[in-house]
């Protein structure tokens, strides 16, 4: 099984004490998005979690507790933009903080388990094609023997994110200039000594240098557990990701970073909400077992082949 931790929340940025409490006990409990009285219990235990794939926009709080997953492989989506405040409110100065926390856990856990995200790219008067060519080439310069892999998307326009990209005047981007953005950022990767790979993109950007990638690797995670897995494509998620099917452990309307573009949050009103709710020592992320909740054991079995 591999554990996604997470699409839904960034739990190494806010929800890390949680997280290691978890793992100390040996599960979690996770509600249905769809049908919140519908709660899966999860086994944590090493036995059974092949991997666990961070996504975050800042692990920091992590740095001096990665020996509690020493039983555990893992690596990090780390995303890096060259974004303000006016999008990305909750992260701080990434020149003179975030690149260096970035090198940190590169230095702890080796550039193969962080892999840098740029993503996802949005174009207005201010994030402009000349403005992404610039930050993303100062930061792989910066993170240059720090990774060994960059991701990039183009923004997906959601109902929920509508009307903040609408007050931000984003607006579509043109195939071409796709393609040269694609093709610039490729090239500069490249000497920068990563290889570059999109995700979740309709459009296939492999003329531009750009290969599809996928978030939960299935040859990263081979070759960090060091055996072949079995496992199928991820049937939850969109039919351009090629990732590994996972189990998420997170929980939507609790991230703090407030990204303009987020998906994952409803309103700034439900995550107010729900962040009151959040115990560390609840097996839920924000939230406790309630009388109402069935609580079902999810079949949990790891994906090694018998023959590894």
């Amino acid at each position: 099984m591999i554990i996604s931790a997470s699409r839904r929340t960034d739990i190494p940025n806010y929800y890390g004490e949680w997280f290691f409490n978890r793992i100390k006990e040996g599960f979690c409990c996770v509600r249905n998005p769809m049908n919140p009285h519908q709660v899966s219990r999860i086994c944590l235990s090493p036995d059974v979690v092949d991997a666990i794939v961070f996504w975050t926009k800042n692990p920091e709080n992590m740095l001096d507790r990665l020996e509690e997953l020493k039983e555990y492989h893992y690596y990090f989506q780390f995303t890096l933009t060259g974004y303000g405040r006016d999008i990305e409110p909750g992260i701080p100065n990434k020149p003179e903080h975030m690149m260096n926390v970035f090198r940190r856990l590169s230095d702890r856990i080796g550039p193969k388990r962080v892999i840098w995200r740029y993503d996802p790219i949005l174009i207005n008067h201010t994030y402009n094609l000349a403005y992404h060519q610039k930050a993303f080439s100062k930061i792989a310069n910066g993170l240059k023997g720090y990774t060994e892999q960059v991701v990039i998307s183009f923004v997906d326009v959601y109902a929920k994110t509508r009307r903040a990209m609408e007050q931000l005047q984003v607006h579509s981007i043109a195939e071409t200039d796709m393609i040269t953005l694609a093709r610039n950022m490729a090239g500069i990767a490249k000497n920068s000594q990563m290889e570059i790979v999109s995700c979740g993109e309709q459009m296939d950007l492999q003329t531009a240098g750009v290969r599809r990638g996928s978030c939960i690797d299935r040859e990263r995670i081979e070759m960090i557990v060091g055996c072949k897995l079995e496992g199928k494509r991820d049937k939850n998620q969109r039919a351009e990701c090629g990732c590994l099917e996972s189990v998420d452990i997170g929980t939507y309307d609790t991230c703090r970073n407030g990204c303009k573009y987020c998906y994952a949050n409803r309103s700034d009103k439900r995550v107010t909400s729900n962040i009151r709710l959040y115990d560390v020592n609840s097996p839920l992320l924000c939230g406790e077992i309630i009388p109402e909740d069935r609580i079902t054991e999810r079949m949990c079995v790891s994906l090694k082949c018998a023959e590894s």
